[in-house]
């Protein structure tokens, strides 16, 4: 399995996630991105229906040092959505996504990225949002686990076992379809977003100690938990609930005690765990880049990660840093 750095660009803001991002400005989150030694990218056909590929295809592709991630389960058919925003992304390309988790389904998944990106490489496939937070309707989610942990699985070893991809996983937001996931296939790694935060840390109890058992690492994706953590008033892709935003005030509280920057915190929170291989972050302007590459390397004292602790606001047996 390739070897990640603990620091990641995460593409959906790229792609226009929830609000325009312009070409101009892109470039210069790419721009930061290599400036500052990012070599990790995260991408997926859903970000912007396609835009996103396109735009991170462009960036990396003169540079031969990095490595890229992409998703599997969607494919981009003609023709727009009626309404400009449907699915979070007003300024999206031209295009409507189905769910095919199927093997002809990946095979074609993969090989219309390589088209987009403009690459004859992708790194690490994930199976894209296979759990319930995307399918809520019981029956649907049971089809599309099912193809995915078939059809989809046997498409992504065969590529893994051809040399195409160095790694295969899921990209999920939610502890449970990991969980079932994990005992269906021989997974590299998987990329868990907004579940491993300041905020949560349920997969301390069972997903972490059998994704370290079954040799399954892990990229945490959303370590802002959607924004609330980063000044935002979003938790989860929608705005706080009040119990969220009383947590957050008590633990900017203890961050503005010891001088530590609340995204600095959350950041380095993430990388302590042993099975935690890099965070991936996404970011819409050059500037923010450059603060998550600060923040990454921020002092933080160890009395903080005590307070935090002492006052139930951090679970006793989370990793920090040392």
């Amino acid at each position: 399995m390739i070897e990640l750095p603990p620091l990641g660009l995460g593409c959906a803001p790229i792609g226009g996630l929830l609000a325009e991002v312009s070409a101009q400005e892109a470039q210069g989150v790419f721009g930061a991105a290599h400036e500052g030694g990012i070599t990790y990218f995260d991408t997926a056909p859903f970000y912007g229906f396609g835009l996103s590929e396109r735009r991170t295809g462009d960036a990396i592709r003169i540079r031969p040092d990095t490595i890229l991630s992409s998703k599997v389960g969607r494919l981009l058919n003609k023709g727009a959505w009626d309404t400009p925003g449907d699915h979070g992304w007003p300024a999206a390309l031209p295009f409507r996504h189905s769910y095919d988790y199927s093997y002809d389904g990946v095979m074609r998944s993969y090989e219309d990225s390589l088209q987009r990106l403009g690459l004859d490489r992708i790194d690490i496939l994930f199976l894209h949002d296979i759990g319930s937070f995307t399918h809520p309707d019981p029956d649907d989610e049971a089809k599309h686990f099912k193809d995915a942990m078939t059809g989809g699985y046997r498409a992504l070893e065969e590529l893994r076992g051809s040399g195409d991809v160095s790694g295969i996983g899921i990209g999920v937001n939610e502890i449970d379809v990991s969980m079932r996931a994990l005992d269906q296939g021989d997974w590299d790694i998987f990329l868990l977003a907004g579940r491993y935060t300041l905020l949560e840390q349920e997969p301390l109890n069972q997903l972490f100690p059998a994704c370290e058992k079954a040799g399954t690492s892990i990229v945490i994706g959303g370590p802002y938990n959607s924004g609330i953590l980063v000044g935002g008033d979003t938790w989860n892709y929608a705005p706080a609930p009040d119990a969220i935003r009383e947590k957050v005030s008590r633990i900017r509280a203890i961050c503005d005690r010891h001088g530590v920057p609340m995204p600095a915190a959350a950041i380095q929170f993430c990388q302590a765990h042993p099975v935690v291989k890099s965070v991936v972050i996404g970011a819409r302007r050059g500037k923010e880049v450059e603060d998550m590459m600060s923040w990454s390397e921020t002092s933080i004292p160890p009395e903080f990660w005590a307070e935090l602790k002492t006052t139930g606001l951090l679970d006793q047996a989370a990793p920090t840093p040392s």
